[in-house]
């Protein structure tokens, strides 16, 4: 009966601790994804093009507020924007999708400067960016950023 208590006291503390492992490394790899995004933040109101070739993968893909799907090169030359006055993010949450993939998704406001021929874009805005590691580093696969309010187009 002792032996049997103590058996089942070791794999209760066996378990908790591989949990708690778990635990710490999601909440870093969280950590990470989370630091990426806001560099990619920075890098889109510098409109960073040498930031963009370390940080996006070769087959990435964009699916800009319009709708329309963008994908290699086309896609990276529109993540940065020289007219973006504002991009401020809140409420970042991280999904883990598997040893080496995470979804960061979060809602930002948004203020471009107006062009002539087109208004200015919702200024509440939700993004999801998909990271992948390769060769030791995280990359961004893919992007999609949506309106979150459609009173202020």
């Amino acid at each position: 009966m002792k032996r049997g208590f103590i058996l089942c006291v070791l794999l209760t503390l066996g378990s908790l601790i591989s949990s708690a492992q778990t635990a710490t490394a999601s909440s870093a790899t969280e950590r990470t994804l989370i630091a990426n995004e806001k560099s990619l933040i920075a890098a889109k109101k510098k409109d960073d093009s040498e930031y963009f070739k370390r940080t996006v993968s070769p087959d990435f893909s964009l699916v800009g507020i319009d709708g329309k799907l963008l994908q290699g090169q086309e896609a990276t030359d529109n993540l940065g924007d020289s007219d973006l006055v504002e991009l401020t993010p809140y409420d970042m949450k991280v999904v883990i999708a598997g040893d080496g993939a995470g979804i960061v998704t979060y809602d930002a406001i948004v203020r471009e400067a107006p062009q002539e021929d087109q208004g200015s874009p919702p200024r509440y805005q939700h993004f999801t960016s998909i990271w992948v590691k390769r060769g030791g580093g995280w990359k961004l696969k893919f992007q999609q950023s949506t309106a979150a309010h459609w009173g202020d187009w």
